[in-house]
């Protein structure tokens, strides 16, 4: 999925310095040669920017200017870090700490903290929610579900801005803010959680870079001792970072300037967290003598995907928009993108399904196939689809690959095995490391042929697959490797999160989609409401929507598929209209003006004064209005899938008639244990619900449920009116 996973095979170590350079593109080997001084690495997607940073390291550490324990490299997301982290040691350059800001700053914190403070430093919290949730309940304050989630991003995002709950309401204000709840609700809500973590003496995530600012600011000796630590630093993805990352890094560097940072304000995407392309942009204003490469050579993307990605940001207004770049494709022709326009979204899954299944049958692999949607209550609707089509899928943000429970046994039984292998009968016929590991894997539930249908035990399943894979790709890059040595190559990508590729079509937000790729890109629901999606008010909130689309879009290699629904389910009003960001882009859409980007061409600019100036934002089409879904009881607006799949809040009082319900659960319990699918993918509980609430009369009521496709009504829908009417033991007997 992304360039490192994508080939599964292990490289070898550079003979020398100068072979790490080999390969390297001009402006790429001109991030790798300059060493030292600040130096701005503008890349664009695709642009091989990883590549870039990551040979600049291994060439300052292989040619004897940096050492590697002096070397800190940041970047936003573990598995980022862990990405970097397996680059550099396949290029020789083991020993450079490449971490997230928050890792890299609770390592020091838990270092200084009995130094600086005193005592032990207090427990981090995983998950503030509930910490939020029980400071409501102080305050006196309801909060429903989504206002307690909504309540918390607002606290993250005052402390990250370093924002107090005497100045929220204000600062809230100007930054444009859409608050939960009256402002000074939530000033009074973000005190009391302060408050409440100190009597519980607790800390969160915000308050690791807070503290280590604070132990920075006041402790000169400690921060003497991190400055002659870490001499050189590297940021990645430098667009996403907050006020108070960039606080912190300009205390790690103190009054040096041996910085290198990497990003694209094109790919800014995380302003509600409080992340800002401007401390990128304004760059060379804080450091005039800074060297500045562009990289804008597409190595991802066919022509056909970049000329898309490139017209996208040709409309765009705003700062970050006077400084895009320009891609440019290295890749030959492939397809056009392919624009979709489906009746409703049930329609627009089973359409997405059905053409995946025919990728796989020509041989494209699930896991260079990905369905990216603008919100994780999408997601749904698309896995029903999926395990109807027969599909494996994987979820994107679900447990790491290295912690999941049956990766973390099979690495036992390997380490066992190659321990004590020469006693065990198992591997008596196993000739070669792969066929060791087939063998040993075998008693953990691995198979030649995968399980029927989805669910856990498929997961489980490609899981093992994955090792495998693995190890075959590791004998063939190292002949006469043994079984000790893959259990020490396993270890060791453990240890920097470098997880083998694991087959099925990846389901993902279009957030938790940065930094991956792949071969074919499903873009879906982008339509107006959902893309941009309907909050987006503002100029700058509808300018970082259309970012996200073209995040979206250069995730694709070479194939991608962009659809949208008339309408949200089965016989709904088709008033919904595809999204304003493909005006002028799809076929038959008009023409739209563009402007020629200021970021322009790659190369490079050494060392001239002046910053890189700012734009003015021009206004964004308006927003069409469109009608939320309403519960049928209360008349509450719903936002979760399942409610609105159900037409009514979960806590309304239901008219479901019990006995159908019961009835149909049964019948799905044993077409589950037919197909060998897990009973969800036959309907979900909310799906049956629906049905029993509604009891349809003849197909085309049954078709108007949501999750009820065509493939579900000609599949069960016989079955499901025959229970609705009241007949007995239908589809039960073993004889149907």
């Amino acid at each position: 999925m992304t360039a490192a996973t994508h080939s599964t095979l292990f490289p070898q170590v550079p003979d020398t310095a100068d072979a790490v350079l080999e390969g390297l593109d001009p402006e790429q080997r001109e991030v790798a040669t300059a060493l030292r001084g600040p130096v701005c690495v503008l890349a664009g997607a695709g642009t091989g920017k990883t590549r870039a940073i990551t040979h600049r390291i291994a060439y300052g550490v292989r040619a004897g200017i940096l050492h590697p324990s002096s070397v800190l490299a940041v970047t936003f997301t573990n598995r980022a870090a862990g990405e970097m982290r397996g680059r550099l040691r396949q290029l020789g350059a083991s020993g450079v700490q490449a971490r997230t800001f928050h890792s890299a700053a609770l390592r020091q914190l838990q270092y200084f903290w009995p130094k600086a403070i005193g005592g032990s430093l207090p427990r981090l919290v995983d998950r503030k929610i509930q910490l939020v949730a029980d400071a409501a309940a102080a305050c006196r304050l309801r909060l429903d579900r989504g206002e307690l989630r909504d309540a918390t991003a607002e606290i993250e995002w005052a402390k990250v801005t370093q924002t107090v709950p005497a100045d929220y309401a204000p600062a809230a204000a100007k930054a444009g803010r859409e608050s939960p709840r009256d402002p000074a609700e939530i000033a009074q809500l973000y005190a009391a959680y302060e408050d409440l973590k100190r009597t519980r003496s607790v800390i969160d995530f915000e308050d690791v870079l807070l503290l280590t600012v604070a132990v920075l600011q006041d402790r000169h000796d400690v921060a003497e001792q991190v400055r002659a630590q870490y001499q050189h630093f590297v940021v990645d993805e430098y667009q996403d970072s907050s006020p108070l990352q960039q606080r912190l890094l300009e205390l790690w560097l103190g009054d040096r300037d041996d910085l290198c940072v990497v990003g694209d304000a094109s790919q800014t995407i995380y302003s509600f967290t409080g992340a800002t392309p401007d401390h990128l942009l304004d760059f060379r204003v804080r450091h005039p003598g800074a060297t500045v490469v562009k990289l804008v050579r597409d190595y991802r993307s066919t022509p056909q995907v970049v000329h898309l990605a490139n017209g996208l940001l040709a409309q765009a207004r705003g700062r970050a928009a006077d400084h895009r770049l320009e891609l440019v494709s290295q890749r030959p022709a492939g397809p056009e993108p392919v624009y979709t326009e489906y009746a409703d979204e049930p329609a627009e899954a089973e359409g997405a399904a059905r053409r995946i299944r025919e990728l796989l049958d020509s041989g494209v692999p699930a896991a260079e196939i990905a369905v990216l949607f603008r919100t994780n209550s999408q997601s749904e609707t698309y896995e029903q689809a999926l395990a109807d089509a027969g599909v494996p899928y994987q979820l994107r943000g679900a447990e790491r690959f290295f912690d999941r429970p049956e990766v973390r046994k099979a690495g036992s039984a390997l380490r066992a095995a190659a321990r004590f292998g020469g006693n065990d009968s198992l591997l008596d016929d196993a000739v070669d490391l792969p066929s060791q590991v087939r063998a040993v894997l075998s008693g953990e539930g691995w198979t030649t042929e995968p399980p029927a249908g989805s669910g856990a035990v498929r997961e489980r399943w490609e899981s093992l697959a994955a090792l495998v894979g693995l190890a075959q790709d590791f004998a063939a890059a190292r002949a006469g490797a043994t079984l000790s040595d893959l259990v020490v190559e396993l270890d060791e990508r453990a240890g920097a999160q470098h997880a083998p590729t694991v087959q099925g079509v990846t389901l993902a937000s279009l957030h938790s989609a940065k930094g991956l790729e792949w071969d074919v890109v499903f873009l879906v629901g982008v339509a107006e409401g959902m893309m941009p999606i309907t909050y987006a008010k503002t100029d700058e909130q509808i300018e970082e929507e259309r970012r996200l689309l073209y995040v979206g879009v250069t995730r694709a290699r070479q194939r991608l598929h962009l659809s949208w629904a008339l309408a949200r389910s089965p016989g709904g009003r088709p008033n919904r209209r595809p999204s304003r960001f493909l005006k002028g882009l799809r076929p038959g859409s008009g023409a739209a003006g563009g402007r020629v980007a200021a970021g322009g061409a790659g190369g490079v600019e050494h060392g001239s004064r002046g910053g890189v100036g700012g734009g003015v934002a021009a206004p964004a089409p308006r927003r069409a209005r469109r009608t939320p879904a309403r519960c049928r009881v209360c008349g509450r607006t719903l936002t979760d899938a399942g409610e609105m799949k159900l037409m009514r809040c979960e806590g309304c009082p239901s008219d479901m008639d019990e006995g159908v319900y019961e009835r149909l659960r049964e019948w799905r319990a044993v077409q589950a244990e037919r197909s060998g699918q897990p009973a969800f993918c036959v309907f979900t509980d909310k799906t049956l619900m629906a049905i029993a609430e509604s009891v349809p009369e003849d197909e085309r009521e049954l078709a108007r449920i949501p999750g009820v496709g065509m493939r579900k009504l000609n599949r069960y829908g016989s079955d499901v009116l025959a229970i609705c009417a009241g007949q007995e033991g239908v589809g039960l007997d073993e004889g149907d």
